[in-house]
């Protein structure tokens, strides 16, 4: 079987990451930035073709089939919808974009070209995540009485240099940047979420971030289920925590480590998590940490979709729900 073929739009640091994975399971073909020193870079590296405007890329590369989208995130849906229109599948890095009315236009775009729309959610993958995912889905726990969602993180004055980041129409604010693979969590592993109630502020970063360093966040699900998110990126020097802690009828379980890397506490009826494989390492970017690295699991499953037309790990609706959730958190701070 012929090996599928990639193009990636956007050649910042995540991109990277991508075109590492494409060069393991695919072919990458081409890619595209507005800087030319990257794109040309990156190009160079596997061999491939590099363009500065996206419409060149898509009008030009008709051998490609998927287009992965590692640009900022406010362009995410114009990128995605431009990819889908042309002919090909697409990749969109998280969050899938800011607003639920973007995210219902890709889908759109989507079903129109008959493409997939693949969104990333590689947190999904973490071995004590996926165990307790399963143990939820099969009933072990009972019923989910509370939910507590810890973020502690680092994000300082020299992330946010000359760049994107930490601007409110290209990076949205830090639920979507830095959080949104937790709050995806919220959404697959507990349910959707009824109501939040949200406590905002920048203490650290004022005149370098348009929005909030800091939150604090009560929500209510569908289920009856209630639950906290605690979140930062005011933690000194590094990276502290990224936990999540689960009380329900059956059992108290809590995935924490730095980045929900390691169960670190389990009481459960009747039931014990034994043996979890050990996990992929962080995304590390040089001067800070991003989440764990699963993006092989992703390109794995995208591979066996398009190929052996297997079920999709992360839909687009899934996206589109965990944008929708911080919507919500970021609206109810305006009430």
């Amino acid at each position: 079987m012929s090996k599928i073929k990639f193009a990636i739009i956007g050649c910042g640091r995540i991109a990277q990451r991508h075109a590492e994975h494409i060069n393991k399971f695919g072919e990458l073909i081409a890619v595209c930035d507005v800087v030319e020193e990257k794109a040309n870079a990156l190009a160079k590296k596997y061999n491939a073709n590099y363009y500065l405007q996206v419409n060149d890329l898509l009008a030009n590369e008709k051998t490609v089939d998927v287009v992965s989208i590692c640009t900022p995130n406010g362009l995410h849906a114009q990128h995605a919808i431009a990819t889908l229109k042309a002919g090909f599948h697409a990749l969109v890095e998280k969050p899938m974009a800011l607003s639920v009315y973007d995210c219902g236009e890709m889908i759109k775009a989507a079903e129109q070209a008959n493409k997939r729309l693949f969104a990333i959610k590689q947190n999904r993958f973490n071995p004590p995540v996926a165990a307790v995912k399963d143990a939820i889905d099969k009933n072990i726990l009972g019923k989910i009485y509370s939910i507590q969602l810890s973020c502690f993180w680092n994000r300082n004055k020299d992330y946010y240099e000359n760049s994107w980041k930490g601007t409110k129409n290209l990076d949205g604010g830090t639920l979507f940047t830095q959080f949104s693979h937790f709050i995806d969590l919220l959404y697959w592993m507990i349910g959707d979420v009824k109501d939040a109630y949200a406590i905002i502020g920048n203490f650290a970063h004022n005149n370098i971030i348009e929005f909030e360093d800091t939150g604090v966040v009560a929500l209510e699900f569908y289920n009856g289920a209630i639950g906290t998110i605690n979140y930062t990126v005011n933690s000194y020097k590094k990276n502290m925590e990224g936990s999540l802690t689960i009380f329900a009828e059956k059992g108290t379980v809590k995935i924490g480590g730095q980045y929900l890397n390691e169960l670190e506490y389990q009481s459960i009826e009747n039931f014990e998590f034994k043996d979890l494989p050990k996990g992929n390492t962080a995304n590390n970017y040089g001067t800070y940490v991003g989440s764990m690295s699963n993006h092989d699991k992703v390109y794995q499953n995208l591979i066996d979709v398009l190929q052996n037309n297997a079920s999709i790990t992360t839909s687009a609706f899934e996206g589109l729900k965990t944008v929708e959730i911080i919507n919500k958190i970021y609206q109810s701070v305006k009430k």
